[in-house]
């Protein structure tokens, strides 16, 4: 049985927040079912073309979906999804703010007419406020959580790989509606959840934001490295190549000086005998530190690492993630199937015995609309 099979969620989404949110209930077996407009459908679908003509975000964010295209302007359209509204165990939205409202949808007269309805809004900034009609798109929340800031080489802040911002408010909406049904499960009574992307970011940066108020400086930009542990980061071995590690504690920085670098003097000398000094003399611990692995291999270096039980990593690109040899063993991948063929795809991190996450396919833009109507009791109006 998948935990959230008979479960229906109802969905105004776009870019990726929300759909990374609704993906991870419809792997679980929700029933997610995908409002688009006309002819463009969620904007997040033209993003690139990289997967077969496909876009890359789209893909990962929006498979085992049900699509319909319906044209909320339109008053017959908006019977439609006044039906949906009446199935849906769930109806989530990142709309413009005041979007929902202006359409005739505010939250608290939703519940009142579906007093079972859990309804979740995600935004930028939240409700209220000076902020809360500021456009917020991930790089600008990155900037006003204070992440680029610290994230980068000494000169040249960074923005994350990644859209972290989005992440971080679909993981929270993920969360809380799932909260949320339980809490149904207890009350049956349903609720109005608020998500912000600010916030949620903001949760993320507590540790920087803490050493930062009360230590009286922001932390140090230091690329790859940490701002307070050392040794962490990058180090460089033989013919170029860098491993990464880390030492956490000083019987990790005995066994490192003992066992890798072959210099026990290291571990009592007052530079290095503290993860404080050798922070503080870090350039002369790296050189150090490089002067041995400069003479080993790559393969030599974490050969060591690993008998010392060190942290240790490669410096993998993409392609190499693609072709980890832990997710092959583990079995981690399946196919999905799209308009334009099959792809591969992870199965969620989180693994539960007694199921199997669902990996339907990613549906084409409106694919589902006549068979959803049908089931409402209407005709196919939208294209009329």
């Amino acid at each position: 049985m998948l935990p959230l099979k008979g479960i229906t969620v109802v969905t105004l989404e776009q870019a990726i927040a929300v759909p990374f949110a609704t993906r991870q209930l419809a792997d679980l077996g929700a029933r997610v079912i995908k409002i688009e407009r006309p002819v463009t459908g969620d904007f997040a679908r033209n993003y690139d073309t990289t997967v077969n003509g496909l876009s890359s975000h789209f893909v990962w964010c929006n498979r085992s979906k049900e699509s319909i295209v319906l044209d909320l302007k339109n008053e017959k359209d908006k019977e439609a999804f006044n039906r949906l509204l009446e199935i849906a165990d769930v109806f989530i939205q990142n709309l413009a703010p005041g979007a929902l409202e202006r359409m005739g949808y505010e939250p608290k007269k939703l519940i009142q007419k579906h007093p079972k309805l859990i309804i979740c809004s995600l935004s930028g900034y939240g409700s209220g406020g000076l902020y809360q009609n500021k456009k917020a798109y991930d790089l600008l929340i990155q900037c006003e959580s204070g992440l680029v800031s610290i994230t980068g080489s000494k000169d040249t802040p960074s923005k994350a790989g990644i859209s972290i911002a989005d992440i971080a408010g679909g993981m929270y909406v993920y969360s809380g509606v799932l909260t949320a049904l339980l809490n149904r499960e207890k009350s049956g009574e349903g609720t109005i959840l608020e998500v912000s992307m600010l916030e949620a970011l903001g949760e993320w940066m507590s540790y920087p934001m803490y050493y930062a108020s009360y230590g009286g400086k922001d932390p140090e930009r230091t690329g790859a490295s940490h701002s307070t542990i050392y040794p962490y980061g990058s180090f460089a071995c033989k013919e170029g190549k860098k491993v990464f590690l880390g030492i956490q504690n000083e019987r990790e920085w005995a066994s490192f000086c003992e066992h890798v670098l072959k210099k026990t003097s290291l571990v009592t000398d007052a530079r290095f005998m503290n993860n404080t000094n050798r922070s503080k003399n870090r350039e002369e611990l790296k050189e150090i530190i490089e002067n041995q692995f400069k003479e080993m291999s790559i393969h030599d270096v974490i050969s060591k690492l690993e008998k010392a039980k060190i942290a240790n990593a490669r410096l993998n690109t993409m392609k190499d993630f693609f072709e980890h040899p832990q997710l092959e063993a583990r079995e981690r991948w399946r196919t999905v199937k799209t308009t334009a063929g099959s792809i591969a795809a992870l199965i969620p991190p989180v693994t539960m015995e007694g199921f199997e996450a669902v990996m339907d396919p990613v549906p084409a833009l409106g694919e589902h609309t006549d068979a959803i109507l049908t089931e409402l009791g209407l005709s196919s109006f939208s294209n009329e």
